[in-house]
C-alpha cells in the first residue's frame, strides 16, 4: 500500500494540471481544479471542468478521452489510480482569483481555521479581493444585529464558497 503526502499530493495536481490545461482548454473547456486523493482503498485522480454553458456527461467524457492519452504518456502518478471527470458544481470553492473575481457583490459562506472577531464562519457579501486576502460585509443573523465589513488572509480560509439558499 503506497502513502502519498500531503505535500507530493499538491505537487502532482500541479503537474497534472500543467499537463492537461492546454488540451481541455483546446476543447472548449476550463479546467478548474485537479484532485488526488484516496477513497476507499482507491486513488482518484478527478479533473474539474466548467464551461459557460454547464457541463454535461457527455462533456465529461469528451474530456476524459482526451486527457487520458497525455496522463497515459507522461506517467506522472506511480501507483494505480481511477480518472475522474466532473463538473466543479454550484458550490465550488472559491481558490484563484477568477474564481473571487467572479463572485464580487455576491454572497458567500466563509470558513476559517481560527476565529476571527469571535466566528469561525460567517456569510456575506465579498466586496473586494487581492492576492493576500478577501473582504466580506457580513449579513446580521438576527434581527438587529449590524451587518460588518471582515478583511480575512485566504490562508486563515479553510473554505470559501458561493451562498445557496434552500
Amino acid at each position: 500500500m503506497h502513502c502519498v503526502s500531503e505535500e507530493l499530493r499538491l505537487k502532482l495536481t500541479d503537474r497534472i494540471f500543467e499537463l492537461t490545461e492546454s488540451k481541455v482548454r483546446e476543447l472548449g473547456y476550463e479546467l478548474y481544479d485537479v484532485e488526488y486523493q484516496k477513497e476507499y482503498d482507491n486513488w482518484v485522480l478527478t479533473l474539474y471542468i466548467d464551461s459557460k454553458n454547464g457541463i454535461s456527461l457527455d462533456d465529461c467524457e469528451i474530456v476524459s478521452n482526451a486527457v487520458d492519452p497525455i496522463l497515459d504518456e507522461a506517467d506522472p502518478i506511480e501507483q494505480a489510480y481511477y480518472l475522474s471527470v466532473s463538473s466543479v458544481g454550484i458550490d465550488r470553492p472559491l481558490k484563484k482569483d477568477k474564481d473571487f473575481q467572479r463572485s464580487i457583490g455576491k454572497t458567500i459562506d466563509v470558513k476559517l481555521y481560527a476565529p476571527l472577531k469571535g466566528k469561525k464562519e460567517f456569510c456575506g457579501e465579498l466586496v473586494s479581493f487581492d492576492a493576500e486576502s478577501f473582504t466580506v460585509r457580513t449579513l446580521p443573523r438576527k434581527p438587529g444585529e449590524a451587518s460588518e465589513t471582515v478583511t480575512v488572509q485566504r490562508k486563515q480560509a479553510a473554505l470559501v464558497r458561493p451562498h445557496i439558499d434552500f
